[in-house]
């Protein structure tokens, strides 16, 4: 059974249609995946309910919503990760002054993982074992010769650089790499473990994935800035060439980001991004509810607002 590309062809995206901004709204970007959809909307209603704010929502890849603060257009972005978008971060927030960024932070993990059953089956053990071509045959699907492997949605800006780890490590010549939406890797990563069929993909966390398989995240030596050279498509065409990372992730983290302008135009607004703080069991639990149990992020929302109403009044102060 293929099962990444059985699911990914019986997919499909649909595309909001962008409706007019008012002048004196606070945009808030949603990107695309579950917890910052939970957290933009989180964002919307404590904005319109608490401070009396009126507020849009605009479904944005995560590079456009920062490109959208630099240029006025967007206020909000309610989870920006690092070291992904550390580089432009630090260009619109020190170069720019256009960004801030909250002092409240989440510890966060990116890997490449698979389920315990499929280290079972195959033997795997580390990230390198894939550029064998007897270890990356275990993966393939679709009868290519080569394995499959998601490595993020295309508009995520992890997901260039799990393209750079691919190459750097030479699996790209054994398993295809593949870019589609979280949802639809999700299904394929939940189809894989009823049928007992290997998988493997880039996992980040906090997540639910981690609550509802037993998932292992594969090994890898230890980040070392020396061997992490990153160069992005929008900053050279030959990126994939002159960019080199062949250990794990660096620690990372997430947190809320806004247009530096709220903090003399709108101070409430920027003191409230400054303090609203998360914990991992926060996001886990958004992202569970989203993916798992099919609920919509708004009504999440609406939902943990109201379980959570003491801190939301000390981030509102």
């Amino acid at each position: 059974m293929a099962v990444w590309r059985s699911i990914l062809m019986s997919s499909f995206l649909a595309v909001a249609a962008a409706s007019p901004v008012r002048a004196d709204a606070v945009v808030i970007g949603v990107p695309a995946w579950p917890s910052a959809q939970v957290t933009a909307n989180i964002i919307h209603d404590v904005l319109n309910e608490r401070l009396g704010v009126e507020t849009e929502l605009r479904e944005r890849g995560t590079l456009t919503i920062l490109s959208d603060i630099g240029r006025g257009e967007i206020q909000v972005h309610p989870e920006v990760w690092f070291p992904n978008l550390s580089a432009m971060a630090t260009r619109l927030s020190e170069e720019k002054n256009v960004l801030s960024l909250s002092p409240k932070s989440v510890a966060a993990t990116q890997n490449i993982c698979a389920t315990r059953a499929t280290v079972e089956q195959t033997g795997i053990k580390g990230v390198s074992d894939l550029v064998k071509p007897e270890m990356a045959a275990q993966f393939d699907s679709d009868g290519d010769g080569k394995g499959e492997i998601w490595i993020g949605a295309p508009t995520w800006s992890s997901t260039e650089i799990e393209r750079i780890r691919a190459h750097s490590y030479g699996y790209d010549q054994t398993m295809t790499l593949l870019e589609m939406p979280e949802d639809v890797a999700m299904a394929a990563v939940d189809a894989a473990v009823s049928f007992g069929k290997p998988v493997v993909f880039y996992c980040y966390g906090p997540h639910h994935v981690f609550e509802l398989h037993d998932i292992v995240k594969l090994e890898e030596p230890a980040y070392d800035p020396a061997r992490w050279t990153i160069v992005t498509r929008a900053q050279d065409n030959d990126w994939l060439a002159k960019s080199h990372a062949d250990t794990a992730w660096d620690a990372s983290s997430f947190k809320v980001a806004f247009a530096t302008s709220l903090e003399t135009g709108m101070p409430e607004v920027a003191s409230f991004l400054s303090k609203m703080e998360l914990t991992p069991e926060d996001v886990t639990a958004m992202s569970y509810a989203v993916v798992v149990e099919g609920k919509p992020a708004e009504d999440v929302a609406k939902d943990w607002i109201a379980a959570n109403a003491d801190r939301i009044g000390e981030w509102t102060k």
